[in-house]
């Protein structure tokens, strides 16, 4: 009986680390060096996972009691705070499956040669991981063929492919709102601009009697763009604005900007339209932007800006998302869209969620910028709440996988304009919390807190901005 309830109990610890390990990794992009060596809270690893492990070999018969009683109600807590969940994927029921299998398979045997004093845990969590990254990368690799297949059954389609640092979902979402009263159009979902998101996406979600595929790319280290321009073979690329994010990884801005410009490395290429903040090397194929825009008037009830001698006005705000409604401009002017069908297309933008996207309730304005995570979009979003005449909130953790002096510079923009600041998060928290001089602050290192700090903080009139998001792990 007592070796029944060690059985079950080394069963459930080893289950309960791989689902730790998982995830993490499916925060970090599964790659375990990051989630190692780059995770931005590692005293999680020591309380969740190497204080157990220590434990579970040096408390004898004892470790039960502490595994159900502490570890256990630990991770529970734990987990119910995140606001960015595990979900359970199929390679997530992969691992903790070969996982299960294997923690079993190890058990039965020690415990039919009696050859164990105690059960192991590190082997089966080696052995879960290497198998399940073999598994991946094989299925990866059959995936991966058969989206390529799939696009080659579609002849007829144009695909057209858009990165940069910033505004990349926002083009995507005003060119296909654009194009969309004339071609059948799909877009990538959300924010998918993985190589392994967009080869489901094909697979899974793509109609085929598609026209026009416009597809976010993303990276996050060099080689990333290439393998996506090198699985689409996109007719229109889109380099948008080139900046210092996640400098984290590719350590200078002219890293980031070479590995942008791997979109542009496709044999049917037709046009590519470059963000003068790239670069300025001439090439046959590629037209510059962000520099013609004319007589910007950018307010809280919409944008109006002239380009090329046209006059456009939206309700999307922001002077920012003129470079991007830019870029969408050039594109569908590329596929044979007129003028006057852009004018009206244009005014007829709808904002992408979450991006400087304007809510009115309660007799307040919330601008909800929560998918945004660049300087200048803050920034942008800061003027913006400058112009309202009541009192102004903001809701931010700061910038995320920034520099300190980036942070320094939004600190100083919002201590000029806002009554109340609302720090979430530990992550540049003593940054503001050393230089904010607002007239009220509040460091909340807990979000589950926010709904009553703004319910007891905030009143009619006021204008809220959240600005930034950053899930709870960062």
């Amino acid at each position: 009986m007592e070796q029944m309830g060690l059985f079950v109990t080394n069963v459930l610890f080893v289950f309960t680390l791989g689902w730790y390990l998982i995830t993490n990794l499916q925060w970090y992009d599964y790659r375990i060096e990051r989630v190692v060596l780059r995770h931005h809270k590692p005293h999680w690893h020591l309380i969740y996972f190497f204080i157990p492990l220590i434990a579970y070999y040096t408390t004898d018969v004892y470790f039960a009691i502490f595994f159900y009683f502490a570890i256990l109600p630990a991770l529970y807590i734990w987990h119910r705070r995140l606001d960015k969940k595990l979900i359970a994927t199929w390679r997530v029921r992969r691992f903790l499956i070969l996982l299960l299998f294997l923690t079993l398979f190890q058990n039965f045997l020690c415990t039919l040669k009696q050859a164990c004093e105690v059960y192991g845990v590190i082997l089966p969590l080696i052995l879960a991981y290497a198998g399940s990254y073999a598994m991946e990368k094989f299925l990866f690799a059959a995936y991966q063929k058969q989206a390529a297949k799939k696009l080659a059954s579609m002849p007829q389609l144009r695909i057209v492919a858009i990165t940069g640092s910033y505004g990349k979902t926002s083009i995507k979402n005003f060119v296909t709102q654009i194009l969309s009263g004339r071609y059948k159009v799909y877009a990538t979902p959300r924010s998918v601009n993985t190589i392994g998101g967009i080869i489901r996406d094909i697979n899974e979600s793509l109609p085929l009697d598609t026209e026009i595929y416009v597809c976010e790319a993303g990276a996050r280290e060099r080689g990333d763009i290439y393998a996506i321009a090198q699985l689409l073979h996109p007719h229109i690329v889109v380099v948008g604005k080139v900046g210092p994010q996640h400098l984290e990884y590719f350590k200078s801005v002219e890293n980031i900007v070479r590995t942008k410009l791997e979109l542009i490395q496709s044999d049917r290429l037709e046009r590519a339209f470059v963000h003068s903040s790239v670069t300025n090397e001439p090439h046959p194929k590629v037209t510059f932007f962000g520099d013609g825009r004319l007589h910007v008037e950018a307010t809280l009830e919409g944008t109006r800006f002239e380009l090329s001698g046209v006059q456009y006005e939206t309700k999307v705000l922001g002077a920012f998302q003129t470079i991007n409604i830019n870029a969408a401009i050039l594109v569908v002017q590329a596929l044979g869209m007129e003028d006057e069908a852009i004018v009206r297309a244009v005014r007829n933008l709808r904002s992408v969620e979450h991006r400087l996207e304007r809510i009115d309730a309660g007799g307040k304005i919330i601008l909800d910028d929560g998918y945004n995570g660049n300087i200048d979009g803050m920034l942008e979003a800061i003027r913006l709440c400058s112009l309202h005449s009541g009192r102004k909130v903001i809701v931010t953790p700061g910038l995320v996988e920034a520099t300190p002096e980036l942070n320094q510079q939004l600190i100083s923009a919002i201590n000029e304009v806002f009554d109340i600041a609302i720090i979430t998060g530990a992550l540049n928290a003593a940054l503001f919390e050393h230089h904010l001089t607002v007239p009220q602050r509040i460091m909340l290192s807990d979000k589950n807190a926010l709904q009553n700090v703004l319910a007891a903080q905030t009143r009619a009139g006021d204008i809220i901005l959240f600005a930034n998001d950053a899930p709870s792990f960062i």
